[in-house]
């Protein structure tokens, strides 16, 4: 029987919306739109840094947003359950200067995202690791023999998803829900160790 891995997306699975939180700290709304309102990750991005440049928000002031963010109720306990249990990647499109908070608190568990490209702490770009990074690594997992379990909340989770062994949506709005029900759709940490736990 094949070794087991677990895959799982960071940002509405085990912490905040790093936007959102950014989007209500500062008063701007149109910060609040993530990767569960447009699945174009590039244009979504693009949209962002825009922002941010007219509203001259920097990089420093969105990382004391996120400092002062914990783990969603629950994530922590969760996530130390697991890793008793099994090894555990965060594949997330998050960037290595946005996550660094929340890694300390969760034990610095493995995590491949991309990076942020800053000049004069304004955030001038970004740098995506690879496309698609979240399947490619789960296919890489897989060619090294792995029985790979993953679960996201969101349309840039959903090839991750489709590549691994298995797939759950975990705190995924309805609409995603109802478009992937491919993927069996779990709400709480308890029920998705039971189901990660059953397909090891």
């Amino acid at each position: 029987m094949k070794q087991s891995i677990v895959t799982l997306d960071m940002e509405g699975v085990l912490t905040p919306e790093i936007w959102i939180a950014v989007a209500e700290r500062t008063g701007i709304p149109e910060l609040r739109r993530t990767t569960r309102d447009e699945p174009d990750y590039d244009k979504l991005m693009r949209y962002r840094i825009d922002i941010l440049d007219r509203h001259g928000v920097t990089l420093s002031k969105i990382q004391s947003v996120i400092g002062s963010l914990f783990p969603l109720p629950g994530a922590a306990g969760f996530l130390d359950e697991l890793r008793r249990r099994v090894q555990v990647v965060i594949l997330s499109d998050t960037f290595e200067q946005f996550a660094d908070p929340f890694m300390v608190q969760f034990g610095r568990p493995a995590l491949f995202c991309h990076r942020l490209v800053v000049e004069n702490d304004r955030i001038a770009g970004y740098r995506l690791r690879m496309a698609d990074q979240k399947r490619h690594a789960v296919a890489a997992l897989q060619s090294l023999n792995y029985n790979v379990i993953a679960a996201g909340d969101s349309f840039n989770d959903t090839t991750m998803l489709a590549q691994a062994d298995h797939g759950f949506l975990f705190h995924a709005p309805e609409s995603i829900v109802r478009q992937f029900p491919q993927f069996p759709a779990v709400h709480d940490y308890g029920e998705l160790l039971r189901q990660i736990t059953s397909r090891m």
